[in-house]
């Protein structure tokens, strides 16, 4: 199987080299989280960095893993988190629930190349982004490459591709003429969707204007900043397919969270960046 998936892979990587400059970073919106420090709003400065268009995907990471042997952390625990209306019943009803966010199960075996666990496989998903890697995991394929996780400004900065203080990497309106500009949850949730559920292709949807693919929906992405000045926990940018307007509006581009270094998630990866020059 990692053959297969390596060899979907692509040979060269793929960067966009950014200026920099300064721009105002955050958000004290109606929408925002207080609690997650999205506020205040300030005015950050990044130097000139390059940045993928994409997440990375199963089919990148399986070409690390086939000429490494790396081992992610959800495989040496045994185990992952995954949203439970991926899951077949018998895992649904069987697996672990995690306290406080039911819609997770903990599942045994689960990892980057059996999503959902036993009895799954990530193969058919070769150009999707590669999930349930911690941020360990994700240092070390960037070591790999030669690259980096961005900074948190970094991100930000080209997430919002030149726009000013805007909710979305496109503007002020989540759905222009009605149509979806990212992956997020539909319906009711968690167990009411009225569309797909799950990642999409990492490339899915029209990117911004710096060029960048999904940077809010589809996966989490890891970063190299951390939360809060006492609270060391690395932050995650730009929610995922399982926010949802009815508990999480995190799908937009000042939104944050924070997660241990060695969580590992079904709905979690990462894009890389790089030093100019």
């Amino acid at each position: 199987m990692l053959e297969r998936l390596a060899a979907a892979a692509k040979d060269e990587l793929r960067m966009i080299g950014l200026a920099g400059g300064a721009f105002l970073m955050g958000s004290t919106d109606r929408f925002a989280y207080p609690e997650d420090g999205e506020g205040p709003v300030r005015r950050e400065r990044v130097g000139p960095f390059a940045i993928a268009p994409t997440t990375v995907t199963v089919a990148e990471f399986a070409a690390f893993v086939l000429d490494t042997g790396y081992r992610t952390d959800a495989e040496k625990l045994g185990d992952s988190l995954v949203f439970r209306g991926l899951l077949p019943e018998r895992l649904r009803d069987g697996a672990p629930v995690v306290a406080q966010t039911p819609w997770w199960r903990q599942v045994e075996g689960a990892c980057w190349h059996r999503p959902e666990g036993p009895g799954s496989s990530a193969e058919s998903r070769s150009g999707h982004p590669v999930t349930h890697v911690s941020q360990r995991d994700a240092t070390a394929y960037a070591e790999w490459v030669g690259a980096r996780l961005p900074s948190e400004a970094e991100w930000e900065f080209a997430s919002r591709g030149g726009l000013e203080q805007q909710p979305f990497p496109w503007g002020a309106v989540r759905e222009p003429d009605g149509v979806p500009r990212m992956n997020t949850f539909s319906g009711d949730f968690p167990d009411g969707p009225t569309g797909p559920v799950g990642t999409v292709p990492a490339a899915s949807f029209e990117p911004n204007a710096y060029g960048l693919h999904n940077t809010t929906g589809n996966v989490w992405e890891w970063t190299s900043g951390v939360f809060g000045r006492t609270d060391g926990r690395p932050v995650l940018r730009g929610g995922s397919y399982m926010c949802h307007a009815s508990y999480c509006r995190r799908y937009r581009t000042s939104a944050r969270t924070a997660v241990t270094a060695d969580t590992t998630l079904g709905h979690t990866g990462f894009r890389l960046a790089l030093d100019a020059g």
